[in-house]
């Protein structure tokens, strides 16, 4: 199956905008030898503080009908209801995704559904909000169950309030469980929003490509500097292409059941790797604190307070084992560092 790409801006900000990314989208993936399939942009935007951009609009679908129209490339949309479900339509609009925000109401997402039904759209539905497999499943089954024929699963990850290198956790073992149960069920990775940031996407880009997923769903702008929503994760359309055509796409047929566990450790893997940097760089603030305070590099009884964190599971005595070498080597660099 060739892999699905879609890609373009956050938000439709202006016409000049959506028009020059797109045109900038549509050039880098003929010179990458690679097939843009969707050009996504969020007309209606719904943002957690009240003074963010929330979208153009209904201004913004004449701009979208005029990309499909120019380049023959397919647009879609995000809808929060049948009213919005209406004006795409209007504007020869035939794709659309549920927001992880709206697929946390299935009666919402029902009257989505219900307006939708035995149509020839084609329906991304992202997960929503919270990491709950039966919403997410319910929420595709509601469009399967309206004779929706294309439809696809997006992974855009889950908020979470522990410590996490990227916006938000992957938790790859629900896209791969939902891969599992609904295996005919195209499921794309939005990485932008997953990551966050820029230089995370193409690393979580290929982890996805290698747990089969069918597909990317990447936020692109002509000027990601100057971009009105989310700017730090939107890729220039060069960068995009140049991630898409290097990317690893395997052709072998996963063991799901194996691949969940490894994608547990990969993403506690990455996330211990950046953790135990920005660990260290935290200790070479603490020792300029020092410094200028003329107080001591070694405190014995602040590094208990440390160790204690870590000692958590005296039953498992190989572990606990492990722990004190480990922690014996990371007082040493913080000691070395701070000296």
């Amino acid at each position: 199956m060739e892999p699905i790409w879609i890609a373009g801006p956050c938000a439709a900000e202006s016409r000049e905008q959506v028009l020059e990314t797109a045109a900038q989208l549509v050039e880098e993936a003929r010179s990458a030898s690679v097939r843009l399939h969707f050009f996504r942009a969020g007309a209606w935007k719904v943002r957690s503080a009240p003074d963010s951009f929330t979208g153009a609009g209904e201004e913004a679908l004449p701009w979208l009908e005029e990309v499909q129209r120019t380049w023959n490339l397919p647009v879609c949309v995000e809808v929060m209801n049948a009213h919005q479900l209406e004006n795409c339509a209007k504007h020869g609009i035939r794709a659309v995704w549920v927001g992880a925000r709206t697929a946390v109401n299935p009666i919402e997402v029902q009257q989505i559904a219900d307006a939708i039904r035995h149509s020839d759209f084609t329906v991304m539905v992202k997960n929503p909000m919270i990491p709950d497999l039966k919403l997410w499943m319910g929420n595709l089954e509601r469009f399967l169950q309206a004779d929706i024929r294309q439809v696809m699963a997006v992974h855009r990850g889950f908020p979470d309030a522990t410590e996490n290198i990227y916006r938000n956790a992957p938790m790859w073992q629900i896209p791969i469980e939902l891969k599992v149960r609904m295996p005919e069920l195209p499921i794309l990775c939005d990485p932008s929003h997953l990551c966050g940031q820029v230089r995370w996407i193409p690393e979580v880009a290929q982890i996805a490509m290698n747990y089969g997923f069918n597909g990317l769903m990447t936020e692109c702008h002509c000027r990601p500097e100057q971009a009105l929503s989310d700017a730090e994760q939107q890729m220039t359309p060069s960068d995009w292409a140049q991630m898409v055509s290097h990317l690893d796409l395997r052709t072998d047929a996963p063991d799901l059941s194996l691949i969940k566990q490894r994608a547990k450790l990969e993403n506690i893997d990455n996330q211990i790797s950046e953790l135990l940097y920005q660990r260290m760089m935290v200790a070479d603030e603490i020792a300029d604190i020092k410094r200028a305070n003329h107080i001591a590099v070694v405190q014995p009884q602040q590094w208990q307070q440390v160790v204690k964190h870590y000692l958590k599971h005296p039953e498992d005595t190989v572990y606990q084992d492990f722990i004190n070498k480990f922690l014996e080597l990371l007082h040493q660099a913080s000691i070395e560092r701070q000296r």
